[in-house]
């Protein structure tokens, strides 16, 4: 029996395959940021890490707390010739094995839906940015045509798509990230809900 780390790479490789060289490029456009060190939390296989690798210049940590997630995201940064510019960590997004401010650009596609403590993993989030670095957490397919691609080819592997998708965006609205980020004190930030997804993104300022 696969592990779930396995299950979910298949359909990363798969339906969502396309849609993360769009996302980092979204990324890049948005924040600038093109060199550093950039964490890619619950990283899976690590497609999005990667794909921030192939078109910057960035040092990538892929981030997961599935062992096995890390052993294929190793892997792929192999196969992909990206090795020598990759990591792996094992770790969650509410407790990052990181030093505080050593961290350019944190991203995250899709896990935040599952963090045990929404408000303690931005706060980690935070803390481990540097000064000016940014981070681009959420979920999306990219724009529209890529999300209804998705859909189509999802529903013929699981026939509750999309409404087993969406019971995990359920109420990971604009306000409700808006109000974790003024709780924390975060004050540099955007939410935006569109044809991109929802994606929380905020800098790291010296107040």
């Amino acid at each position: 029996m696969k592990s779930k780390a396995y299950e979910f790479d298949e359909i990363a490789n798969g339906p969502f395959f396309p849609i993360y060289s769009i996302i980092a490029q979204q990324i890049k456009e948005k924040t600038g940021i093109t060199s550093g060190r950039c964490l890619d939390i619950g990283s899976g296989g690590g497609h999005l890490g990667l794909s921030i690798a192939q078109i910057t210049d960035m040092n990538i940590i892929l981030m997961d707390k599935l062992e096995d997630a890390l052993k294929i995201a190793s892997k792929r940064s192999f196969n992909w010739g990206l090795a020598d510019r990759t990591s792996t960590l094992l770790g969650d997004a509410i407790n990052i094995p990181l030093k505080s401010d050593t961290i350019d650009l944190c991203i995250s596609r899709g896990s935040v839906w599952f963090w045990d403590d929404q408000q303690k993993g931005f706060e980690e989030i935070y803390r481990v940015l540097r000064y000016g670095g940014i981070a681009y957490i959420g979920g999306g397919f990219g724009n529209k045509l890529m999300k209804e691609n998705v859909d189509k080819k999802m529903k013929e592997i699981d026939s509750d798509w999309p409404k087993s998708r969406e019971k995990f965006v359920a109420g990971n609205n604009v306000q409700h990230f808006t109000t974790i980020l003024n709780r924390i004190g975060i004050s540099d930030f955007e939410v935006c809900d569109d044809e991109k997804g929802i994606w929380v993104i905020f800098k790291k300022i010296n107040n």
